[in-house]
């Protein structure tokens, strides 16, 4: 049995896997991970980047390769199929860009590879052992078993996570009562209707009886679609049972008729609406993220891109802590800030599932909060959940406005003219944003790995100085001494 040693051994090579160790390698953490499939899938899964996904790519320099790869930018989000607004949200990214898993999982990786990081496919982890100081991880390849010596194991494994349930995490929830159906679907004749691009969620998906539901989502090739349909009171016998193209033909059928005719279903997959939280995103040098932590039905396009914003806040905090740059204390974070957002996200969706039109009263209920939702206030509280944009992580001590709160992107000025914050991020380090170079010894004093940059103005008055941690919420501020 080969025995290696590296700093983080990454367990799945999904979104966030990737995403994670894309943040380890930037930060000169040596990272292996470990994916149990020898090949991609290719499968485009998840559809969609929300606004605050976004912005964390773009303090990367990931955006523009992601928008390169996107079939579409789509103008607002949705909240149980009823459309919301990000126009009440202070960012320049007010869309979802549509961008297929798969595209994802090839960018990332292709970018991790750039870092001189490989994913090791055809490598499942089969179990772990720790102590106080490592972690030893047995995984099987095609040669035989093999063991990986690492100082931290990440499970981003999935919903059936082998890293969770080797580390006896309970997973409480729901399971789920109904199901649904996602498939790709090319059409010789297109529904008639349905959108020719997607720019909107408008007209996206719909109830059609009292639980069940339908949508088309075009995927930017000329008559191909994305397909959903289900039914939240009814569940399969087996929900691992493959979705056959006759299923989906008479799903086709049942809800467009004969006017529209099909010539490849090229992949079909179920899914239900069952929830389950992780109870802790950390044991000792072994953490979760993505659907490892947490399952949920996929109402407003939120899983893909909970799991990059986890494998966002975790990455540096690891990276701290792996360098010696921070203690445990930093690393318990992770969880703390996470888990919240997590069972938030699971909230939000049983509230959207709430409004199944199920009687006459819960069709009263959703035809009314449709109506409210439409009001700009509500649209935005609505669109800052399912976005992520509404994340605002707890400080304490001093209050100011900014403590906690994402980088709006705003241009700041300099002596040499406008400067976008985000093109600062590059590095993943901290950065510092201050009027006076007084301030530079203090916060390099609480950020090792620090950018700087003197600006002529802040957008809060009174204010000399604000520190962003390298994910870009606001960590700390210097006010303008009284005189």
């Amino acid at each position: 049995m080969n025995n290696l040693g590296t700093d983080v051994v990454v367990a799945g090579a999904g979104p966030t896997g990737l995403m994670l160790a894309h943040e380890l390698a930037l930060a000169g953490v040596d990272v292996v991970v470990l994916e149990r499939l020898p090949v991609r899938t290719g499968l485009s899964k998840a559809l969609n980047f929300q606004p605050r996904t976004a912005e964390i790519l773009e303090l990367r320099g990931l955006l523009d390769g992601a928008e390169e790869r996107s079939f579409a930018t789509v103008q607002d989000g949705h909240f149980a199929m009823i459309p919301v607004d990000y126009d009440g949200w202070d960012t320049r990214f007010p869309f979802q860009l549509g961008i297929p898993q798969a595209s994802v999982e090839a960018y990332l990786e292709e970018r991790l590879a750039a870092q001189g990081t490989k994913v090791l496919r055809g490598s499942e982890v089969i179990d772990f052992v720790q102590d106080k100081d490592s972690v030893s991880v047995r995984y099987r390849t095609d040669g035989g078993e093999a063991r990986l010596n690492a100082k931290f194991l990440v499970g981003c494994d999935g919903a059936r996570s082998v890293v969770r349930k080797e580390l006896g995490v309970d997973f409480p929830g729901v399971d789920g009562e109904g199901f649904g159906v996602v498939a790709d679907v090319l059409f010789d004749k297109v529904p008639d209707g349905a959108q020719k691009q997607w720019r909107t969620m408008r007209n996206i998906g719909e109830p059609t009886g009292a639980t069940t539901f339908k949508g088309l989502i075009p995927l930017g090739e000329p008559g191909l679609y994305r397909f959903i349909y289900g039914d939240r009171a009814s569940r399969p016998a087996d929900m691992r049972s493959a979705v056959s193209h006759d299923e989906v033909r008479r799903a086709l059928l049942d809800s467009y008729g004969d006017s529209a005719t099909v010539s490849e279903i090229r992949w079909a997959s179920r899914f239900s609406d069952a929830a389950r939280l992780a109870e802790h995103y950390r044991v000792g040098r072994v953490l979760l993220a993505g659907d490892a932590a947490h399952i949920h039905f996929p109402a407003g396009g939120q899983g893909l891109n909970l799991g990059v914003q986890d494998a966002m806040n975790l990455g540096w905090k690891l990276a701290a802590t792996v360098h010696g740059w921070a203690g445990d204390d930093l690393l318990d974070t992770y969880e703390a800030e996470r888990h919240p957002v997590g069972a938030q996200v699971l909230d939000n969706v049983a509230a959207q599932l709430g409004l199944t039109p199920r009687s006459r009263e819960s069709r009263a209920l959703r035809a009314l909060f449709g109506e409210l939702a439409a009001l700009p206030q509500v649209s935005r509280h609505l669109s800052g959940m399912v976005s992520g944009l509404g994340v605002r992580y707890t400080t304490y001590g001093t209050s100011h406005p900014a403590l906690g709160s994402r980088l709006t992107d705003q241009e700041v000025d300099t002596e040499a003219g406008p400067l976008r914050p985000s093109t600062l991020f590059r590095t993943g380090d901290f950065v510092l944003l201050t009027t006076t170079s007084a301030h530079i010894d203090a916060a390099r004093a609480q950020a090792p790995r620090l950018t700087t940059q003197l600006v002529t103005g802040l957008p809060w008055p009174s204010t000399e100085a604000v520190l962003y941690r390298p994910d870009g919420y606001a960590c700390w501020v210097a006010p303008t001494p009284t005189r």
